[in-house]
């Protein structure tokens, strides 16, 4: 079969390891059920921040949010691991800007994801992933970005959301743990 994966709040807990390093860097204490609370993907709200302001605080954090420490969900390496032991073809399609296309790649490698060459598909705008995701005819597919996954209901990919906060009022099945993949796959 074959299986596709957003990454970032799909196999990473890339907000949340934003939300430390804002508390980190504006010298603040917000608790994390601030985070746990929101309904939207920006995470610059509990801090005060105005969406100006939490694009600036993001784009002058980016390095350190995506190329340190992030951890990815408990699970995922492993099952994604497993997958590509079982003779399935895993893909990565993220909207990430261009300019980290290579370095997540990299990333990815080296935080022991299997990515294989022409795997990984990076630097576009929501409607093009939606085309290359259709494009690669994929039997499942996995995100958390609700504008992505309401977009692909219709087609003949078995779509999943990823568990947010933000994404709870979709009517979609949903992956709460990365150790549920098995359960689905076999049914």
């Amino acid at each position: 079969m074959r299986f596709g994966f957003d990454i970032d709040d799909t196999l990473i807990n890339l907000r949340e390891h934003a939300f430390h390093l804002y508390n980190k860097k504006l010298n603040k204490d917000v608790e994390l059920a601030a985070f746990k609370a929101l309904t939207t993907l920006e995470i610059h709200e509990p801090f005060g921040l105005t969406a100006e302001e939490g694009t600036a605080m993001w784009n002058s954090l980016a390095e350190e949010i995506y190329y340190t420490t992030c951890p990815a969900f408990d699970g995922a390496v492993e099952t994604l691991q497993q997958l590509v032991k079982d003779g399935h073809e895993v893909f990565y399609i993220t909207a990430r800007n261009a300019e980290h296309c290579e370095r997540t790649k990299d990333w990815l490698i080296q935080n022991q994801f299997p990515v294989q060459e022409g795997h990984f598909f990076c630097g576009m705008k929501d409607g093009e992933k939606i085309r290359i995701i259709e494009d690669l005819q994929l039997d499942y597919y996995f995100d958390d970005k609700p504008a992505v996954l309401e977009t692909l209901l219709d087609a003949p990919t078995k779509v999943y959301a990823i568990d947010n906060s933000y994404n709870r009022e979709l009517k979609i099945p949903r992956l709460t743990s990365w150790f549920e993949l098995k359960e689905i796959i076999a049914k």
